[in-house]
């Protein structure tokens, strides 16, 4: 039973999965895992899964990490060390570390928290909400567990509104008029509609709440099952929608928007091409994704950095941003820059060109390169006069004919350190 006057955000554990690579994002994962890469000129993408905890009350958080972690548990340790144990609030990462066996680490989604059940026995918590750590959204999870608790579920679900040709691509459910959900399928290639709306379908966020002695009691059960992948979505919730109460919460119900008319903003940031579109977004004039919205921050590690300056006045050597993002600690030297995002500590030189150009933390542009529809990854020495995306752009190939740079499907162009180092070693 409630207590009076407690939100239950204070009873409930948010429990971040962000060990997966994202191998979709080619190169950008390659030294990081997906949910440690940067996003938005100050962020990384687990900025906005933990941030939502935060605004939504939950003082009680752990972050399960695998692949690559450093960068992420060195950037949590920075940015989110802000909690207080004194006042039972705390975020604890919990690496993968062979607690079950010598031989094993985590081996699905709900094997994650399986591992670590005796760490959140210890927490005294109600309530556990699972949280994918890759997503690019803002959400009241608070209107979620209270529909969690006002139904009875034993798991509800977060879902999307998406066309049916979109939820191909998904985990989606089938629901009753009260939005219980009847059947999950997964990749379906005919996705049920919705209530009302046959051209519809609920897709999986992959977020769920649960109570936590009902789940412990179910992870415990599915980690004897040989034939189990222990994963939520492919294990778990299917279970649950059999043979108990799985109830489908709609996120348009609990997105925080930064004006009544905005969409429900979400983003799958997994792609070379999704990344580049999301970012670029950020540089309209109205983005749906409210950065500046300061009701619902996204809260980070905030670097110590000077203003941005901008420098040099002569034609075609000033130093100007158009429908841009720039960030501190940049110095733009005699170049033009449109449509783009720059993160802190860029320095671009003279006669150089930016269009649509994303721009990880500490690269250096050099004089007269041009780019147009790129993302640089952290680092990254652009060398003088390069030219990559731009129509007279020549073809970047090595010794044995192969492109130098990543290309995606979409022609946005990836440049790294190790293929700046291929194309110096062909000139």
């Amino acid at each position: 039973m409630d207590r009076p006057n407690s939100r239950l955000t204070n009873r409930t554990l948010a429990f971040v999965l962000a060990g997966g690579r994202g191998s979709r994002l080619k190169d950008l994962t390659e030294m990081r895992a997906k949910p440690a890469v940067y996003f938005g000129g100050k962020t990384r993408i687990v900025d906005f899964a933990l941030s939502n905890a935060l605004n939504s009350g939950i003082r009680k958080m752990a972050i399960a990490t695998q692949y690559k972690a450093h960068s992420l548990i060195r950037h949590c340790q920075r940015g989110w060390s802000f909690f207080r144990a004194e006042r039972n609030e705390y975020l604890d990462i919990l690496p993968a570390s062979q607690r079950v066996a010598e031989d094993k680490w985590y081996v699905g989604t709900a094997d994650a928290v399986t591992q670590n059940i005796d760490i959140i026995d210890s927490y005294g918590i109600e309530y556990i909400l699972i949280l994918a750590g890759d997503h690019i959204y803002k959400m009241d999870y608070e209107v979620m567990i209270r529909e969690h608790v006002d139904t009875k579920a034993d798991v509800t679900i977060g879902c999307l509104t998406v066309t049916r040709e979109q939820a191909k691509a998904f985990g989606v459910m089938d629901v009753d008029d009260k939005w219980r959900i009847t059947s999950f399928l997964e990749k379906p290639d005919n996705p049920p509609g919705m209530p009302g709306n046959p051209n519809q379908t609920l897709a999986s966020m992959g977020i769920y709440v649960f109570k936590w002695t009902y789940l412990r009691e179910l992870l415990l059960s599915d980690e004897d099952k040989e034939s189990s992948k222990h994963d939520f979505g492919g294990d778990i919730i299917p279970y649950i929608v059999e043979n108990g109460h799985a109830q489908a919460h709609r996120f348009s119900d609990s997105c925080v928007r930064h004006r009544e008319d905005a969409p429900a903003y979400w983003k799958d940031v997994g792609t070379v091409d999704a990344y580049w579109q999301a970012n670029i977004d950020l540089t309209d004039f109205d983005p749906d994704l409210d950065l500046w919205d300061t009701n619902w921050p996204v809260w980070t590690y905030s670097e110590s950095t000077p203003p941005a300056k901008f420098i040099h006045d002569a034609e075609g050597r000033r130093g100007h941003a158009l429908s841009s993002l720039v960030s501190g600690g940049c110095i733009i030297s005699g170049t033009e820059i449109r449509e783009s995002l720059l993160f802190s500590k860029v320095k671009t030189n003279s006669f150089a060109k930016l269009n649509q150009a994303v721009i990880l933390p500490s690269c250096n542009i050099g004089r007269s390169a041009e780019l147009t529809k790129c993302v640089v990854d952290r680092g990254v020495e652009i060398p003088e006069g390069l030219k990559v995306g731009t129509e007279d752009a020549p073809e970047h190939l090595d010794a044995q004919g192969n492109p130098i740079f990543y290309e995606s499907d979409g022609g946005v162009t990836l440049i790294t350190k190790p293929m700046i180092e291929k194309w110096l070693a062909t000139q």
